[in-house]
């Protein structure tokens, strides 16, 4: 369930401008969300999302690293445990990713997953370890500015939604499981909300897909403070596997 939950937030925050400058994101930043899950008609709080930011030096370059974790709260383990991280390394100057993992750990369900990307020939190439133990190799190719699910999530915080009109649509792509999956995002305006992290005026934006992942036209939305960092701060979706919410619990070390 977790892993639809996390595809969807990755839709929620697409962008498909590869190259936009960076001047929302920096390495110390945290923020963490309660995801809840409709259950028998009512919201629970089920799970706990955090992302984070690192500044690492490799043998070529300083990068980004970007982490999101998952992870059940401890009354829902013996129901189902979800335990899962997502990480990319990216260009701090314009979020480009270069390397990806995925490692997910949801009740009997594993997988683990490395991307390691060659935008000079547009391919990435895959790793994928099962439960089992068995590998799997695989190099695909993408098309310019497809990224993987949390290069995604960061990235929309580098479009300038102040020079969007409402209604404007833009058209964009995600890796996901070795396939490319376009979403659409439609631009509805500025809202005030009242939140954990005080009352914001923020940016709204719906989402929808081609695949089945995001269901609706208008059950898919996103609220982003409308300020320099541009932070989630609540989101709205429906899945395959039913509906919930997020909502932004604490944000520190913020770039502006």
């Amino acid at each position: 369930m977790m892993r639809f939950l996390l595809l969807s937030i990755s839709l929620l925050f697409l962008t498909s401008s590869l190259k936009a400058q960076n001047n929302a994101v920096a390495a110390g930043e945290k923020l963490v969300y309660t995801a809840s899950y409709n259950m028998s008609g009512l919201l629970n709080d089920i799970a706990e999302v955090t992302l984070e930011t690192s500044s690492v030096q490799t043998s070529k370059a300083v990068l980004l690293r970007l982490k999101c974790t998952a992870a059940t709260y401890s009354k829902w383990d013996n129901f189902f445990k979800i335990r899962d991280l997502y990480e990319s390394y990216v260009s701090p100057k314009t979020l480009t990713p270069y390397l990806y993992k995925r490692n997910i750990n949801e009740g009997d369900y594993f997988k683990a997953m490395k991307y390691t990307y060659s935008h000079k020939t547009g391919t990435i190439k895959s790793v994928q370890t099962k439960k089992n133990n068995k590998v799997e190799n695989k190099t695909f190719k993408i098309n310019a500015g497809s990224k993987d699910i949390v290069s995604a999530i960061y990235s929309l915080r580098l479009l300038n939604f102040d020079a969007m009109t409402k209604g404007q649509k833009k058209t964009v792509t995600i890796v996901f499981d070795r396939k490319e999956t376009k979403a659409y995002i439609t631009y509805l305006g500025k809202e005030t909300l009242s939140t954990n992290i005080g009352t914001k005026t923020c940016h709204k934006i719906s989402i929808g897909s081609q695949s089945n992942v995001l269901q609706g036209s208008n059950n898919n939305l996103l609220w982003l403070t409308a300020d320099e960092n541009k932070i989630m701060v609540y989101g709205k979706f429906k899945i395959p596997v039913g509906n919930g919410e997020l909502k932004i619990k604490t944000a520190s070390g913020l770039k502006n």
